[in-house]
């Protein structure tokens, strides 16, 4: 989630915290007999089978007093009929955001709520049966906006917060230990000091060490956590500040599996991609077009258009994909203010091609963000009650972006 949708997120919060976690009909998967060939794939292939992604937003990170619950932020529990939905329409990968803040227990074993686990894993369950690459994180946890949060790379006590994140990720990593490679760990979100510009360096490797503690703790854990694919962002997942000089350090895979060749790689790097911002996520009817195709260019951007897409995706490949480390653009998309232009959604359709077709030219996994809200500035794709498209253009776009 980048700036701003977490406000609209509060915006829609609801008054009571939600008193059940767990909806739907019970889902068990037997990870141990699922098998796939997902884990003899080289970082080329693995990008070409995990497709268009979609996010399951504002639902397993919402929270409120420091208390995840998926209904908190105005969203109804997930349902498996949404996530085949979700399938049906042609996504291949489903990002699952989760925060764990104050369900995470006290020192020194910081035990994970077991309800709230269990929770997590029925949802990750409802897309995994399904065939689907799923992707967790630990995601609300790093913000400086969200009450319980902790991982704050800014915080002077850095050996409190390594010791409770890497009981966080060894007790994650063994709930899914079984589960085969097509279930990717992602280690945050977003994580920065809060404030825009250039890093802090100090801070910068307060999450490279982040980094590193989660590469570390769940390939400690053994069996396909070995050898499982495992996603990292650099600072606040932006791309001038991943790919450039700025301080990003990528991790050792020291305990990884000698049955992955040494030649080959298992960790992706996660950027997110909302610009030009005022298009993209800014409350504000200004600027509604975008792209070559722009009628008003009083209602377009004066930066971030295609020339930029592409310099940007560019930057991430030659930096990351031509050694080996598959890029994936963890999120990306933009916001309906179609009320103010009717002619809005026919650009953010453009502008969901335009991210897919350049992420697919650069070998990269793009991932577009839906909150699940279909008002006015919303980034739905779906009503989640329902189970039903709100935006088959903007999924449409996608799809012909990957084909093309």
């Amino acid at each position: 989630m980048s700036k701003g949708k977490l406000l609209k997120s509060l915006l829609l919060a609801t008054a009571l915290l939600a008193t059940s976690i767990s909806a739907g009909p019970a889902t068990s998967v037997s990870a141990a007999t699922m098998t796939s060939d997902f884990n003899q794939l080289n970082a080329t292939q693995v990008v070409t089978a995990m497709g268009a992604g979609w996010n399951l937003g504002n639902q397993l990170e919402a929270s409120i007093n420091g208390i995840p619950s998926e209904t908190a932020w105005g969203n109804p529990t997930v349902t498996q009929a949404l996530i085949q939905k979700v399938k049906a329409a042609g996504f291949k990968t489903i990002r699952i955001p989760v925060s764990y803040l104050n369900y995470i227990g006290p020192a020194p074993n910081y035990t994970i709520n077991s309800t709230w686990m269990a929770r997590v894993k029925q949802v990750v369950d409802y897309a995994y049966s399904q065939g689907l690459t799923v992707i967790i994180n630990v995601h609300g946890d790093g913000y400086h906006s969200v009450s319980g949060s902790w991982l704050l790379c800014n915080s002077s006590d850095q050996t409190t917060i390594k010791a409770k994140y890497t009981k966080v990720w060894q007790q994650i990593a063994n709930t899914f230990v079984n589960y085969d490679e097509k279930l990717v760990f992602e280690s945050m979100n977003e994580e920065f000091d809060g404030t825009y510009g250039n890093p802090n360096t100090t801070y910068y490797s307060n999450i490279n060490a982040y980094n590193q503690i989660f590469v570390d703790t769940v390939r400690k854990t053994g069996g396909n956590n070995s050898a499982r694919w495992l996603l990292i962002p650099g600072w606040n997942t932006n791309i001038d500040y991943t790919a450039g000089n700025y301080g990003f350090a990528l991790p050792k895979d020291t305990y990884r599996s000698t049955t992955v060749p040494s030649s080959e790689k298992r960790i992706m790097i996660s950027v997110h991609y909302y610009s030009p911002w005022d298009f993209c996520g800014e409350e504000s009817t200004n600027i509604t077009q975008w792209g070559a195709t722009a009628t008003n260019s009083a209602k377009k951007s004066t930066w971030g258009q295609e020339d930029y897409l592409n310099s940007q995706f560019q930057s991430m490949y030659n930096k990351f994909v031509t050694q080996g480390y598959p890029v994936v653009i963890g999120e990306f998309g933009a916001v309906d203010k179609s009320f103010a232009d009717s002619s809005n959604n026919t650009y953010r359709a453009a502008f969901a091609k335009a991210v897919c077709s350049t992420a697919k030219k650069y070998k990269s996994v793009p991932i577009v963000w839906d909150n699940g809200y279909n008002g006015n500035y919303g980034f739905g794709l779906f009503n989640r009650s329902s189970a039903t498209v709100t935006q088959q253009g903007i999924i449409n776009a996608i799809m012909s972006g990957m084909s093309s």
